[in-house]
């Protein structure tokens, strides 16, 4: 595998990889088949791949009638348009009724880039969570995000699967690797303070562990591909043994992953918490890189969070 693969593009091959295991697979896009890479599906199984065009509502919609047949649909679209224009249908067609279809969005987060405030949705997963039997899953690199649409095919029910645009570096392609809904995966070690994340922060983590423990902080390192339904026990094992609690994600501090968390301890072992994301804001126009930079959406940023949270510990 590339050392860098953007989760869109394995989401494309996975579902490719799909059609030919399982004839019931069916693909919805909006006009956006390049873009959310569900092309790749669409040149081999033309007749299983449908484009609503820019209809999302309609296109939510048909996934739904389709469910009821026995097909398993599979619908893209940027995340802005799945989970914001379309969050009506998808919670009283598909969340409501319980069925059978996955949500693919694509393009999520700030660094989406140059398409700017409008397109860059850091609401998204705090939007489907909400959703009473929604699973909220948000994967880490081009590995994980294969491994989430095959566990989501398996799954009966309504799934969201959040994709992001960006080339992200290959950090699950060790043997022991397995993905199970619901069940984070602990990818180190520590005993100061317990870093939680998902998404492209994953790597990040793992970055700013290595600058943490070069000034004697020993951090763990959890990846929590699954937001909903969220593995609690991990968690709040890790924050016993450490005391403090970081959470990174893309998306807005708020509703998501670090609400889930912060949640999560204050119910069952209350230690400090800091919360690291987008600060309560609306993006910017500009080259992904640079803005994950302006919004501290790095390593750096994390180690800051870090250190927070230590001053916080009694």
């Amino acid at each position: 595998m590339a050392d860098k693969i953007a989760t869109r593009e394995a989401y494309g091959n996975a579902l490719a990889e799909l059609g030919e295991i399982n004839q019931d697979v069916v693909v919805l896009d909006a006009d956006l088949a390049e873009a959310t890479k569900t092309c790749i599906f669409k040149k081999k199984f033309p007749e299983r791949f449908f484009d609503c065009g820019i209809a999302e509502n309609n296109m939510v919609s048909v996934a739904a009638g389709l469910s009821t047949c026995g097909k398993i649909p599979f619908v893209s679209t940027f995340a802005m348009f799945a989970a914001g224009r379309s969050f009506e249908q998808i919670r009283n067609s598909i969340g409501y009724p319980h069925l059978n279809v996955k949500i693919c969005a694509t393009h999520a987060g700030i660094s989406v880039g140059e398409d700017g405030a409008t397109h860059q949705c850091n609401e998204d997963i705090a939007l489907m969570r909400t959703i009473p039997g929604m699973v909220v899953i948000n994967p880490s690199d081009g590995v994980e995000a294969r491994e989430a649409v095959m566990a989501a095919v398996k799954y009966n029910g309504p799934v969201y699967i959040r994709f992001g645009r960006l080339a992200l570096p290959i950090i699950n392609d060790n043997e022991g690797y397995k993905f199970e809904i619901g069940k984070a995966i602990k990818m180190a070690e520590g005993t100061d303070v317990t870093i939680v994340a998902n998404g492209m922060m994953v790597a990040e983590a793992l970055e700013a562990r290595k600058i943490l423990a070069e000034e004697g902080i020993s951090a763990s390192v959890i990846n929590v591909h699954t937001v909903k339904p969220l593995d609690v026990q991990t968690i709040v094992s890790d924050a016993k043994i450490t005391g403090a609690v970081v959470v990174s994600e893309e998306h807005n501090v708020i509703g998501a992953l670090g609400s889930a968390v912060a949640e999560a301890i204050a119910e069952n072992y209350p230690v400090p918490v800091v919360r690291h994301g987008v600060n309560d804001v609306f993006g910017k126009s500009g080259p992904a890189k640079e803005l994950i930079e302006y919004y501290e959406l790095n390593a750096k940023g994390i180690v800051e969070k870090v250190k927070v949270a230590l001053s916080l510990k009694k």
